[in-house]
């Protein structure tokens, strides 16, 4: 196992799609789901970790899907970032039941429900140990919410990307349908590239491959997951260089 990060993470990014907050049911939101992922985070907060999120859209609407069925694909990519937003607003409201202080900022101007994206005043939240949760994805068409996690990650500092999954880390193959299916301790940036090993995206696994971030892929179902891998317990992957 690789030596647990615990010791180093400061400040880290908690990429999850919007799938994650679906639960059992296959569409939407689900209240119980959304609750135990904010007490998972507000586990993480507690131990004085500075925490970022980006949450992707895809229980609500997916631009790429909408594409496929003949809608206009900048249209459809819009439609995914809106979503978002709704995840962020869902997960601010469990947050703060909590008493976690956090902030909604979207990549899209939206005065009267979220903060609009200025770097140096997130940065001022994380250092009021404010959670940061970073909507409509980059802003821009294209860009799927992969790339918008890596990018804030870079932006705000951050020394790592925590990529929740539903599986503990990234295998040779969908450990899903193989059995035989190998998970990796530690796995390159150009291996997951090489290999499509569908960890995020092309144009996010590059952009941090450029600026040296990694990132760690655990299983968000496995309770106290996030928490127990910066107390350097738990079965994870980490892509690096």
């Amino acid at each position: 196992m690789a030596e647990a990060p615990q010791t180093t993470f400061k400040r880290v990014l908690l990429k999850i799609s919007g799938e994650a907050l679906m639960g059992e049911q296959g569409y939407g939101l689900n209240p119980p789901t959304v609750e135990r992922i904010a007490r998972e985070v507000k586990s993480v907060h507690d131990m004085g970790v500075e925490i970022c999120m980006v949450i992707g859209g895809g229980n609500i609407f997916r631009g790429l899907a909408g594409s496929a069925q003949g809608m206009e694909r900048t249209t459809a990519d819009y439609m995914g970032m809106l979503a978002t937003v709704m995840n962020a607003l869902a997960m601010q409201s469990a947050l703060e039941e909590l008493g976690v202080f956090t902030r909604v900022i979207s990549a899209i101007r939206m005065d009267e429900v979220a903060e609009p994206y200025i770097r140096r005043r997130a940065v001022r939240h994380l250092e009021k140990k404010r959670v940061c949760i970073f909507a409509a994805g980059t802003g821009n068409p294209y860009f799927t919410t992969d790339t918008a996690a890596t990018l804030r990650a870079n932006e705000m500092a951050c020394e790592a990307i925590f990529k929740g999954t539903k599986v503990d880390g990234v295998y040779d193959k969908d450990p899903v349908k193989h059995d035989d299916a190998v998970r990796y301790d530690n796995v390159s940036y150009d291996d997951v590239l090489v290999k499509n090993l569908k960890v995020m995206d092309a144009s996010a696994i590059a952009l941090a491959r450029d600026n040296n971030l990694p990132i760690i892929v655990f299983s968000l179902d496995e309770p106290g997951g996030f928490r127990g891998i910066l107390a350097g317990q738990g079965t994870y992957t980490t892509v690096s260089g």
